[in-house]
């Protein structure tokens, strides 16, 4: 399985039943095809950087899913199906990114004021 990234606009009148029922919808998909949604963040209504059909606000929620890569074509007709999706984006995470995140940072180099030089 892989990961990816998945954004998801919605329209701005929906409630907040609404919106997660897209949520538990994609869910329930990514179930179904052996995959798994493992967050999905409400950003809430922003202003979208230009009109869709007329749209000047959008609701968007960015959730994170690991599914095979066959399953991604059923979940992107899903969501173009979809009542009140007015925008989505499914996105692959490279391995170096993902490498990248998982890793600790170093340590920061402590400055060497005049007080601390020897």
């Amino acid at each position: 399985m892989r990961p990816y990234e998945l954004m998801v606009i919605l329209d701005a009148t929906l409630e907040e039943a609404a919106v997660q029922a897209v949520i538990n919808r994609t869910s329930e998909l990514l179930s179904a095809s052996g995959g798994e949604l493992s967050r999905a963040d409400k950003w809430g209504k922003r202003r979208l950087a230009y009109e869709i059909d007329h749209r000047a606000e959008g609701y968007y929620v960015l959730m994170e899913a690991r599914v095979e890569p066959e399953a991604v074509a059923e979940l992107d007709r899903s969501l173009r199906l979809t009542d009140g999706v007015v925008r989505h984006k499914i996105v692959r995470v490279p391995e170096h990114a993902r490498t990248r995140a998982s890793r600790p940072r170093p340590a920061e180099p402590a400055l060497a004021g005049p007080e601390h030089r020897a």
